[in-house]
């Protein structure tokens, strides 16, 4: 693995998002990286979605948003998705951009971030207490809300 890097989704590498591959039983915890993607359109001032290259090569994809105005308190420090390519999940690509996003939450003076996702034997749990997250509650439809403390 080269020197993995963050940079801004932009026309050069969104292509290549869109190409993201998933490992079998994955597709159904994700939505299209279009929707994800839709974010940037609709949220622009607090929308933050980042490639993470491996290189040149585009190994990942994080969409977050920091809105300290949102009526919902786990809507406020969020990671709405994070999609690393089938062939290099299990390599830190992962953990690197969660990683980056705590920083970001950092600097714009956000305690935490959170997540949430669908539970699942295929689906992002493992992963998501892995690199530190805590769930800390449930939506209306059953999904996990989980929180990753920043730290100052």
């Amino acid at each position: 693995m080269s020197e993995l890097r963050m940079v801004e989704l932009s026309a050069a590498t969104i292509v290549a998002v869109n190409n993201l591959s998933l490992k079998p039983g994955q597709e159904q915890y994700l939505a299209p990286v279009s929707y994800g993607i839709a974010a940037t359109v609709i949220n622009p001032q607090t929308s933050w979605q980042r490639v993470i290259l491996d290189g040149d090569e585009v190994v990942g994809f994080v969409s977050a948003n920091f809105d300290s105005e949102a009526p919902e308190e786990h809507f406020r420090s969020v990671l709405w998705r994070i999609n690393v390519d089938a062939d290099d999940q299990g390599r830190g690509v992962g953990r690197y951009a969660v990683e980056r996003l705590v920083e970001e939450a950092r600097e714009r003076g956000m305690d935490h971030v959170d997540v949430i996702y669908e539970a699942g034997d295929d689906g992002p749990e493992t992963f998501f207490h892995r690199v530190g997250f805590t769930p800390v509650g449930e939506t209306a439809y059953g999904e996990v809300i989980a929180e990753i403390r920043v730290t100052t």
